[in-house]
């Protein structure tokens, strides 16, 4: 009976190591799938029908929206660094904010993509918040000082931090801490969004 026991035991230990090794193994599969399957959606909407191939051809070429939308964007971004780019981006900024509603949200958007965009400073925007409780620790990215009524209002310096949800980092909160609240890292942006979208399982975290 005890050697029975030992091997169901066996048995029963064995395979809840599979089951974990198996989780292991898949999670990071379905992360990568998904973030895939969001990013296909999201180019293919980019990309005009008239110049997707999969339009035109017999067959459709899994993942040929989002090779096209980093052509697209990186040849957009190059111009808009050119002389004609910045005058033909300046006229469509000046378009925009004449737009009552368009200029508010055009506005925003532009100055957070600006913030969260990797450059030399970029280390500085990533930030430690104990949130959602005391104890409680999460990544943030600190976008910039609220010197607005909202600070003037707690009568404290305030800290706009974006907390990004994972896997998917491109939705998160806004929130705002007290600036002697907000532990400022050494990672970079790209080093901290690999953490959030790995669910913690990779990044610089010492």
């Amino acid at each position: 009976m005890n050697i029975l026991k030992k091997r169901r035991k066996s048995i029963i230990l064995s395979l809840r190591n599979y089951f974990i090794t198996g989780i292991v193994v898949l999670v990071p599969i379905g992360i990568t799938l998904y973030l895939t399957k969001f990013f296909i959606q999201i180019s293919s909407k980019i990309i005009p029908n008239e110049i997707n191939p999969n339009s035109y051809l017999p067959f459709a070429i899994p993942g040929i929206e989002i090779l096209l939308s980093i052509i697209l964007i990186t040849i957009i971004g190059g111009l808009s660094l050119s002389f004609i780019g910045k005058k033909v981006l300046q006229i469509f900024n000046d378009i925009l904010k004449r737009i009552p509603i368009l200029r508010t949200i055009y506005s925003a958007i532009g100055q957070m993509a600006e913030t969260l965009a990797p450059n030399k400073t970029s280390k500085k925007s990533v930030v430690l918040i104990e949130y959602p409780r005391k104890g409680s620790w999460a990544v943030g990215f600190a976008t910039k000082e609220n010197k607005g009524e909202i600070s003037k209002k707690t009568n404290k310096k305030l800290i706009n931090v974006f907390v990004p949800t994972t896997p998917n980092p491109t939705s998160g909160f806004l929130l705002m801490f007290p600036k002697d609240e907000v532990v400022y890292l050494d990672m970079t942006f790209e080093e901290a969004s690999r953490f959030i979208v790995s669910a913690g399982t990779s990044g610089k975290q010492n």
